[in-house]
């Protein structure tokens, strides 16, 4: 017998509970056709910054033009840069966000020539990093690009360009105690720009990112005891389709009475899967679905709620449940990492009585690993005192227990 399921949405179920990546998840479905997380702000924020820096060089240049042996060279050099950024801004902005593979070449190769014509213009006055201009620009121009590359092509190209830089530097400038912050300073200008800009925009997506999983795991709190996952309706709509575009098939007469074997077989799938779908929706609570279909959550939190109790809470329980493992898991991608939850749920043994009279306990334990308790978030307490009534124990990891009370359902 195979040690995992699969669930109607694809994903393989393994015994913790977990799930194996077959499909997209909430996150990844909802960022599909194209999306980029709105990161065209932080890609407009880095021509602006380029532009600023390009005018400064160019100005700087111009002050000190009778210290150049060749300016035509560099006037060259200045051109063909102005001409592949102002190229890059306008193909941007132009097909959206997104800079097809061969354009990228082209920027780069046109750097390249901006980089070797800056340099002829100034090598024989052996200082590259005190009289480089234009080649110091061409640094800042990637930051056009790094919301659009893949991050380790943008720093191999800044990498290139600081390797061509120390190159020059060590063949052409007579380096001394005077000369040599020169140097540094210019090839940290050339290189750290687009190092810089790759982190800033790896931080922002992660950001986003998170907050749009919380988003769509939040609204699981709000579901009914047992319901479908947050992909469910597009897979049922696909079913759906499907099975209406058979059954027209056959009232039609393009299917011929009996079924051929392939047409059987396409109808008996799509039977499994619906009835699959209705089973679920029997079996897995909201708290299955905001673990298992959560980028986030999914990667360390293992759920146990074998009587499907997780339905029981109330909306505030939930929302506090919730709350207390994205405050948990949430700090850090470090932390995330090396973090992990386990919530147990059940079984109930005994009841309470209330104002509102009897209810039911039902027992949650939260064991949480990788962390120690200084260092959580005393929001995460308040956040779990929602859920109930808690006690706190800690040994290798640190158990949370809590009392959840719920309204008996056998009372309705």
């Amino acid at each position: 017998m195979n040690s995992a399921l699969e669930n109607t949405l694809g994903a393989v179920l393994t015994k913790r509970g977990r799930t194996v990546d077959r499909i997209p998840n909430a996150v990844r479905a909802a960022t599909a056709n194209g999306a980029t997380l709105g990161t065209a702000h932080l890609a407009l924020g880095g021509s602006i910054v380029a532009g600023l820096q390009a005018i400064f060089e160019f100005g700087l240049f111009l002050v000190r033009l009778d210290a150049y042996p060749r300016p035509e060279l560099t006037f060259m050099a200045w051109g063909l840069f102005l001409a592949a950024f102002v190229s890059t801004v306008i193909v941007f902005r132009t097909v959206g966000e997104q800079l097809p593979s061969w354009l990228v070449l082209v920027l780069i190769l046109a750097l390249g020539g901006v980089v070797a014509l800056d340099f002829m213009a100034i090598w024989s006055l052996g200082n590259i990093g005190g009289y480089a201009s234009a080649s110091v620009a061409a640094g800042f121009g990637l930051l056009t690009v790094v919301t659009v590359r893949q991050p380790v092509e943008v720093i191999a190209i800044a990498a290139a360009l600081g390797t061509a830089f120390i190159a020059a530097i060590v063949a052409s400038t007579p380096l001394s105690p005077d000369v040599l912050p020169t140097q540094i300073t210019v090839v940290s200008l050339v290189v750290m720009p687009a190092v810089v800009g790759v982190l800033i925009v790896r931080g922002f997506r992660r950001m986003v990112q998170v907050e749009l999983d919380r988003v769509l795991v939040q609204s699981t709190v709000s579901a009914p005891r047992y319901a479908v996952g947050m992909l469910a309706s597009e897979e049922l709509a696909r079913l759906d389709l499907a099975a209406e575009k058979l059954l027209e098939s056959v009232a039609t007469g393009q299917e011929p009475l009996p079924l051929t074997p392939a047409t059987a077989s396409t109808a008996a799938s799509l039977a499994t899967e619906l009835r699959l779908h209705l089973i679920e929706g029997r079996r897995e609570t909201w708290l299955h679905h905001a673990v298992s279909e959560s980028e986030f959550l999914g990667r360390s939190v293992t759920l146990v709620d074998k009587g499907s109790l997780a339905g029981l809470l109330d909306p505030a329980q939930r929302d506090g449940l919730l709350a207390a493992v994205w405050l948990l898991l949430s700090d850090s991608p470090k932390a995330t990492a090396s973090r992990s939850i386990r919530l147990e749920l059940g079984p109930v043994t005994r009841t309470a009585q209330t104002v509102v009279g009897h209810r039911l306990v039902v027992p949650v334990v939260m064991t949480i690993e990788g962390v120690s308790r200084n260092r959580i978030d005393p929001a995460a307490w308040g956040a779990i005192g929602t859920v109930g009534q808690y006690t706190i124990t800690q040994n290798q990891h640190i158990s949370v227990n809590i009392e959840c009370l719920v309204d008996n359902p056998a009372s309705h």
